[in-house]
């Protein structure tokens, strides 16, 4: 399976990096406008949703874990044309946040073997958003 990550230090607690990644209205600030629904419990569903010149865009997957102010993990789904709903094609996102002194590291990994999907270079992009709405708030 592809790996790839990244990570940036955020000038903040994990509390309140957590509260950026599980709080729809602050996540929609850093994930480009797109909405998150999701009650964070492990083995229930997290659905990302957006729009994009008049069409909703659905991706959705499942809570594989979580760890208040430490994990994320999760599996998601992509739609694309010609493209079954089965397992080989989600791919793995996870938020690990480390407290360093007083600072939160987090490092975003993307697990993914599917031939059609992720781009690696969007991944600092996505970090470097949450650091701001982090920082700035």
């Amino acid at each position: 399976m592809a790996i790839h990550s990244t990570s940036v230090t955020i000038d903040a607690p994990a509390t309140k990096v957590f509260e950026a990644l599980t709080q729809p209205q602050l996540v929609k600030l850093w994930q480009f406008g797109k909405t998150v629904q999701s009650d964070w419990q492990p083995g229930h569903a997290i659905k990302f949703i957006a729009e994009n010149e008049g069409k909703v865009l659905e991706q959705w997957g499942t809570i594989l874990e979580m760890r208040t102010n430490e994990l994320i993990k999760y599996n998601l789904f992509t739609p694309a044309p010609g493209v079954e709903d089965k397992p080989a094609h989600y791919n793995i996102t996870s938020y690990i946040l480390t407290n360093e002194n007083g600072q939160t590291k987090i490092e975003l990994i993307q697990e993914d073997n599917r031939p059609f999907g992720f781009t690696p270079a969007t991944l600092k992009p996505i970090l470097v958003a949450l650091k701001k709405v982090v920082e700035g708030n």
